[in-house]
């Protein structure tokens, strides 16, 4: 088959975020199928930004090859992300049928986070001839307005709305991220024999082709280990929406103990949580730069206990997926979650222990719990979430899921 992947976030291990669009393609292409991944030359997610000099560009990255969407550069959840967006949407519209007869694919998917891209992404099938697939990463505009506080009546939110129903009705088929979703996009306009459930997960490479921490790392963990401390890890974005305060909190709660947190990463919320362990003057907290994808599993196999939370949200109630939980699993060390779902991996995983969101109290008992193991049951802890992780949620796995997706609608199209 011929496949199209319209994600206006796409990226590459050398890009730097988002992920899945490459490794889905990488183990189609394996499957012997063509793919081409449709995305904006600017994404504020990205470590890099491709180098696109024209309005449309075609190039091999890594072994996928890309349609590069001419876009202006952004920062942040500006106004001019709004315009990148609209950018990214409108020039993939204008070339979508030319597109179409350079590639003549089997199969479109629009991927993006926002629904806009549906649009373009139709016309591209209908010039194909090719079933239509909608990809569900978050729900839009649902994520903004109750995580944003935003009316269903703004005209941004409206415009949004319009088109996530539009995406359910015109569809083939829905594959969604979150496991709890399927009533909502019903109620929005989706058969419901068109939904399917296809979560993240890791790609094995990246736990094969390792590299070794930095010294400032690798000597920081190894002084705290030496001195008998249980290390509990945080690798990823400092943000609000990681509920890091609750996580600092609990570090208060354990100064006594011998426990240290080690907090690896950059975000918004750094300074301020790094200003909230000098007020409490907390010795236990360590702050460490960020590093690169490569290195990330010895920095979570350097870890004791590893942690995960989000923000109380209501939003969560249709299910979560976070790539961090597989990483932390495929690393085999006990997970704490403190996360309100409607999904819970690492209860079904038996791999940790799931706690209230932003209750540093739960946390810091978590952990107790966890220290007082016996080292092997810890081990046999971390390792329940490290087979199930390679049962269910390799790429290798995914892509064979949502492929049989894609198989069954292109039959059926050719069967028309």
């Amino acid at each position: 088959m011929k496949i199209a992947i319209i994600n206006h976030y796409a990226g590459s291990p050398a890009l730097g975020m988002e992920y899945r669009p490459y490794y889905l393609a990488r183990e189609w292409q394996k499957k012997g199928h063509a793919v081409v991944v449709i995305s904006a030359s600017h994404s504020h997610v990205r470590t890099h930004q491709p180098q696109v000099s024209s309005s449309l560009q075609v190039e091999q990255r890594e072994g996928v090859e890309y349609v590069w969407i001419k876009t202006p550069p952004y920062e942040g959840n500006s106004v001019r992300r709004i315009f990148n967006m609209l950018i990214f949407v409108i020039k993939t519209w204008w070339h979508a049928s030319a597109l179409a007869r350079k590639y003549n694919f089997d199969v479109v998917i629009a991927s993006s986070t926002y629904p806009l891209d549906i649009y373009p992404a139709r016309r591209m099938a209908s010039a194909c001839k090719a079933p239509l697939v909608f990809e569900v990463h978050d729900l839009w505009p649902l994520s903004p307005m109750e995580l944003g506080g935003y009316s269903k009546y703004h005209p941004f939110i409206a415009t949004m709305q319009m088109a996530e129903n539009y995406a359910y009705r015109h569809s083939s088929a829905v594959i969604s991220m979150l496991p709890c979703a399927k009533e909502y996009m019903m109620a929005h306009g989706l058969a419901p024999a068109k939904f399917f459930y296809v979560p993240n997960g890791i790609c094995r490479d990246d736990w094969n082709q390792r590299k070794k921490l930095p010294p400032l790392h690798a000597e920081t963990l190894q002084k705290e280990r030496e001195k008998g401390r249980l290390l509990v890890g945080y690798a990823g974005t400092l943000g609000l929406a990681n509920a890091l305060y609750s996580l600092i909190e609990a570090a208060r709660i354990l100064q006594e103990e011998k426990v240290t947190f080690i907090l690896t990463g950059q975000g918004p919320e750094k300074e301020n949580l790094i200003r909230k362990t000098r007020e409490h003057h907390l010795s236990n907290v360590i702050f460490l730069p960020p590093v690169e994808k490569a290195m990330v599993p010895d920095l979570l196999e350097a870890m004791d206990v590893l942690y995960l939370g989000l923000q109380n949200q209501s939003l969560f109630r249709f299910g979560v997926s976070p790539n961090k939980l597989f990483d932390y699993m495929m690393a085999g060390k006990p997970v704490i979650q403190a996360i309100r779902a409607g999904n819970d991996l690492v209860r079904e995983a038996g791999c940790g222990y799931t706690i209230e969101p932003e209750n540093a109290e739960a946390l810091a008992m978590a952990i107790r719990k966890i220290k007082s193991l016996p080292p092997e049951e810890q081990k046999k802890m971390g390792e329940a979430g490290k087979q199930y992780v390679l049962k269910n949620h390799t790429y290798e796995v995914l892509a064979e899921k949502f492929i049989a997706v894609l198989t069954r609608l292109a039959q059926r199209n050719e069967g028309r």
